[in-house]
């Protein structure tokens, strides 16, 4: 099973992405995290945090590549709870990589509305890998080019107008 975390990319280049998480008491998962106090799962917020660094991903290569997954994670921190009704911002910053990885310094921001300002929900650094199943077994060049398609699908609808023309 695949979530989709970020409901809409703020920001988009090649180097820095800016995405948004809106959190509703409807989620299934909150229903047992924890049913007393409802808050997104750590791992959540880093699966977020893994989408927005494959978007980057994606706009560095132009889509060449339809799998971006999570490689390793470092020096992860929580702060602040996210609870619904609130926003989970993360910011991803390029740090390095190739066309195979890429490692990113995520800083993961709950917007808690009105006057109340901001927190840190968490901070981490993720390396990315980044790879086509064709590379794997050529066979599988027709799951990649649906994939790909369905990335490009999914950009159209979360990204801010005109982020599919920033070039490396």
């Amino acid at each position: 099973m695949k979530f989709e975390l970020l409901d809409k990319v703020l920001q988009a280049s090649t180097t820095r992405v800016v995405a948004v998480k809106h959190v509703s008491l409807a989620e299934e998962y909150l229903a047992d995290h924890f049913p007393t106090f409802p808050v997104m799962p750590g791992v959540l917020m880093l699966e977020a945090a893994t989408q927005a660094c494959g978007w980057m991903m994606q706009l560095r290569s132009n889509f060449a590549k339809p799998i971006a997954v999570l490689k390793e994670a470092k020096n992860v921190k929580y702060g602040h709870f996210v609870a619904p009704g609130q926003a989970l911002r993360i910011e991803a910053d390029w740090v390095k990589g190739d066309d195979c990885s890429g490692q990113f310094k995520i800083n993961g921001v709950v917007e808690l509305g009105g006057t109340a300002g901001e927190k840190t929900a968490f901070t981490a650094r993720l390396e990315l890998a980044y790879f086509s199943l064709t590379e794997k077994n050529p066979a599988m060049r027709h799951l990649d080019e649906s994939l790909i398609t369905h990335a490009r699908n999914r950009w159209t609808v979360i990204a801010p107008t005109g982020a599919m023309t920033v070039s490396v």
